[in-house]
This record gives C-alpha cells, structure tokens and sequence, in this order.
C-alpha cells in the first residue's frame, strides 16, 4: 500500500494492525510502513525465542487450506471464518467451492481495510459473504452470519490464529461456548492458536512481543497451551490427530506449505465435530 491511497474511514496507517502484519509475514503488500516496521520486529524477536514467524504463519495457513478442505471432502456445505484477515491465495471460499461449489461461506472481521477487500474480492460470489462483527460480541457475529447460513444444518466454525489476541481466558472460553451453542450434529470447530514453550523462550524478548501487540490494533498477545485448546474441544469428537503443531496436522509430505516443524513454538491446531 502507498500512501496515496484513499483510506477507509478510522484508519490510521501509523498503528499497526494484525491483519496487515500477518498479510506482510505470507509475502503480501497490502501493508503500511507501520505494518512493516512491527512485522520485522517481530520476526527478529521470534528468531530470539527459537522460531521464524514467516514459517508460522505458513504453517497456520496450510492447516486452515488442510481443514477446510477436508470438511468440504466430508459433507459441510457451510463455513463461518472469523477474523478472517485480508484476502490472500487459496481463501476458504476459493479451497471449498473447488470440492463443492454450492458451499456458503461467511467471513467476519471488524478492520476496514479487511472488508473493503474482501466485498471487492467477492462481488460476483453469492455464495459468500463478508460481516462486519467482532469476535468479542459472539452473539451479534452469530445474528449477523444467520443472514447466510442455515444453523439448522452442520456448519464448520473456522477461528484460526485469532483467539491469541485475547488476553482474558474467561473471555476466550465465553466465546468458545456461545460460538459452539448453535452448532448441530455434524458442525465442525476448527481451531488454530499461537503457543511458546515458555521454560525455553527467551523472556526479555517475550515482553517485547507483548509491546510490540499492546501497540497494535490488537492490544494484546496471549500464547496458550495444548490443554487449554483441548478444554475448549471437550464433548466434541477430536479428528485425528488432535491438537498438534499446524505443521503436522494431515500434512502430506507434497503439501506446499508443509514445514517440518518449530524448536520452541509456533501455532497449535485441531478440529472436533459436534456429535
């Protein structure tokens, strides 16, 4: 992005935003100098702490194109993306309207810049949608993606490196269970959420990744562990093979964002069916 573009209406191109850090981590250019500026420090301060955050955010991307794709392969017709972020090669809709193409998909986020792109990119798509909604009002998010989905029949619930960006553990498994509250047999929740082993992780450089995101749009870094992702799949059907590094869930070796694995973190992954 250059600065001569007109920008959405409550933009500052000073502060950072996630989704336009994530988007330069996969190689994009839908980013500001700010944008920039952070992403670097943060890919600097992660080699610190024993990973590449490039190859996290590879490695997060494979599973959601992995997942999605093998619902569509299963039967789900219908998709709910939340933070879906800024449009890149192989969105969810593009993955499963190629093994299906009456599947319904509805993306949601809150950044401007996010849904000015994604209504562009999908324009002659009537078979998906972008919400205005944040991931913080669950209820109001579920309101708004009932315009295009039927919950009366399985819908996949897609909520992949987001839920990292909330500090508040009782506020992340609130929403868990309202997201969840709605879903009949056969619906799916796929998860996808940052995680460092803290014993090994270099601290002084953990605390300034959780300065980097306090001055973010996100405000906040949360890394959680493999127990709290299973807390929020429990009394679902857990998919083989549960909850593991994004890398190594259903990765054939010929997948193209296949990446052997992380020293000290990355993002963790897994996908349960409602029964």
């Amino acid at each position: 992005m250059t600065g001569d573009e007109q920008l959405p209406a409550h933009i500052d191109p000073t502060v950072p935003s996630v989704a336009r850090m994530y988007d330069y981590y996969l190689g994009g250019k839908d980013n500001f100098p700010a944008d920039r500026e952070a992403a670097e420090q943060i890919i600097q301060l992660g080699r610190r702490m024993g990973s590449d955050i490039r190859e996290v955010a590879l490695a997060n991307r494979g599973f959601l194109i992995r997942g999605v794709r093998h619902l569509a392969e299963s039967g789900v017709r219908q998709f709910l993306d939340l933070g879906t972020g800024l449009p890149t090669q192989d969105n969810i809709h593009q993955v499963v309207q190629r093994v299906t193409p009456d599947a319904r998909v509805v993306y949601s986020d809150n950044d401007p810049i996010v849904l000015a792109h994604a209504r562009a990119l999908l324009a002659d798509n009537p078979g998906t949608v972008i919400v205005e909604a944040d991931v913080r009002d669950p209820e109001a998010l579920l309101a708004a993606a009932a315009g295009h989905l039927d919950f009366t029949r399985p819908v996949a619930v897609v909520i992949a490196a987001v839920l990292h960006f909330l500090h508040d553990d009782a506020e992340v498994a609130r929403i868990i269970e309202t997201l969840r509250r709605p879903l009949v047999p056969g619906s799916h929740l796929m998860v996808s959420h940052g995680y460092i082993e803290t014993g090994q992780a270099d601290k002084e450089a953990v605390d300034v990744v959780r300065g980097v995101y306090r001055r973010s749009t996100s405000g906040a870094i949360a890394w959680r562990d493999r127990e709290s992702l299973l807390g929020w799949f429990e009394g679902l059907e857990l998919l083989d093979p549960g909850v593991v590094p994004a890398q190594r869930w259903r990765n054939p070796d010929e997948d193209p964002y296949g990446w052997p694995g992380l020293a000290r973190g990355g993002v963790l992954a897994g996908v349960a069916r409602v029964a």
